[in-house]
């Protein structure tokens, strides 16, 4: 209950700079929207992985906050490959 409290809010905190982003036309606020939006949503892959003592998706986490959306993309390679076989 506590845990799905704490996701519905940081999801609100997630579409705040989106939202601002989607008013404004400048490219650079886009950019730091994308840039906040990768780095809250690592934030909460970490505080997932804490509340169900899942080391596994607390790496995934860490890989996305140290390298950005790169480590989205090498998640999903890992997926696809891991479908493949």
């Amino acid at each position: 209950m506590i845990l799905n409290l704490v996701l519905i809010a940081m999801i609100l905190a997630m579409l705040i700079p989106m939202y601002e982003a989607w008013q404004d036309d400048d490219i650079w606020q886009k950019m730091l929207a994308f840039a906040s939006f990768a780095t809250k949503s690592s934030i909460m892959i970490l505080v997932v992985s804490v509340f169900r003592d899942d080391w596994m998706i607390g790496v995934v986490g860490v890989i996305i906050l140290s390298v950005g959306n790169a480590g989205l993309m090498l998640l999903a390679h890992v997926i696809k490959r891991m479908n493949q076989v």
